[in-house]
Formats: C-alpha cells, structure tokens, sequence
C-alpha cells in the first residue's frame, strides 16, 4: 500500500487499527488486532515516511512497542504522512480536548489534532458506516466500500476507490 500511495503522490494515509470496543472481543482476536498493529507500524517505520500513532495510551490495551511513534516521527525522507489508530475511541478523541478536573474547560485540542481533513475514507468488510473513525476529519469524506477484508487486499482495490473519488462533486458542504 506504502509504495502504491508513494507512487500516485498520496500525501496523507491513515490507516484504522482498533477501536476501544474492539477491546471487548474475545482474547485471542484482541491479541491478533495488537499483533498486527505492532508489525504494521514497525514495518512503516522502515518506509520514507512520518509516521504518527494515535489512540489512548493510558489503557493497557494500547501495545507499549509502539509509544515512541505517538509523537510524530520522520523516517528517511518522509515522502508521505503515516497515521495509524491504536486502541482508538472517537469519545476518547473528543474529550481529550477538555480538562475533567476544571469543569470541561476547553484546554487544548482533540487528540487526532494532527490529522488531516479526510477526503476518501476505504471501508473494508463490506460495512456501510464509520465505526466511529475520527468523527471531525471525516465529516466530509467519500466513503468508497470494499466488501474484503483488508488482509485480502488488492492493489486494484486502492485504485477502483481513487477512481470512484475522481467522480465526486467535492463541494466540502458548498
């Protein structure tokens, strides 16, 4: 996926790895989402990229290898923006930028402040809805839908969904 986003000048990717409920299924999935996500992100850090995970930290559902890329880190050339969801939760994301312990008081930005503006958001699995994937960048995003999972991906796939997005009226609510 790196070297195809690379090749068509993708800026910016964000890839989903699990939510907060996704905690809640049985052990041996939870520990197949964790495994994933740590080979997933140490292979991208292999890659000309910045790379940035995102997600609760403080739960102890988020894979301690992969702290050091919670701040945003350039490996090689950074020829593109890597983001990457960990233990993700839209409500953890929200209300990180308020201080519980100052009646709400707005103290400092979102938790995905970093990421960008999504304009195509890929949907594996066949599934119709967001799944509580970062609810600000999204709100005016395309969402193309492949009925594979993402295991089975297929760079045609990638390209079917750029080709959809090419036919949208972008108009960002205008």
């Amino acid at each position: 996926m790196y070297d195809i986003c690379v090749k068509l000048r993708i800026k910016e990717v964000t890839f989903f790895g699990f939510t907060q409920d996704n905690t809640k299924r049985p052990q041996v999935q939870r520990k197949a989402f964790v495994d994933a996500c740590i080979k997933s992100v140490q292979e991208l850090s292999k890659c000309d990229a910045e790379l940035l995970v995102v997600g609760n930290t403080n739960s102890d559902m988020f894979p301690k290898e992969l702290l050091p890329y919670t701040k945003k880190t350039k490996f090689g050339k950074g020829k593109i923006k890597i983001n990457f969801l960990v233990n993700y939760g839209w409500y953890w994301d929200l209300t990180h930028a308020y201080d519980s312990s100052d009646k709400g008081k707005m103290v400092e930005n979102i938790a995905s402040a970093d990421i960008s503006r999504i304009d195509l958001l890929i949907r594996w699995g066949g599934r119709h809805r967001l799944s509580g994937i970062l609810p600000i960048q999204t709100v005016y995003s395309d969402i193309y839908v492949v009925d594979e999972m993402w295991p089975d991906f297929m760079p045609e796939q990638l390209y079917n969904a750029i080709e959809f997005y090419q036919d949208q009226d972008v108009t960002l609510g205008g």
